[in-house]
């Protein structure tokens, strides 16, 4: 398999948790959080748990998807799909 990571799983990890940091404070403002698990640098697989009011809200697929998703490809070029795991 290709890898199509140039970075360390570690300097993956910190640019994503800088993106999270910013995304965080809208999701705080709902009672949610979002927590990084893992990145896999070949893939291009972020791993998440959402956390707080997002658990069981019929909105938080939206909210993986369209806000934490596609800001994190847009910001990251590495990152080519975000998944939740509990």
């Amino acid at each position: 398999m290709k890898r199509i990571c140039m970075k360390t799983k570690e300097e993956l990890k910190i640019d994503i948790e800088n993106v999270l940091n910013v995304l965080r404070q809208g999701i705080a403002m709902h009672g949610g959080n979002v927590e990084l698990v893992d990145v896999d640098g070949e893939t291009g697989i972020v791993q998440v748990r959402l956390q707080g009011s997002c658990v069981g809200c019929p909105m938080s697929d939206v909210t993986l998807k369209a806000g934490i998703e596609d800001t994190l490809k847009e910001m990251i070029p590495e990152v080519k799909e975000v998944v939740q795991v509990v």
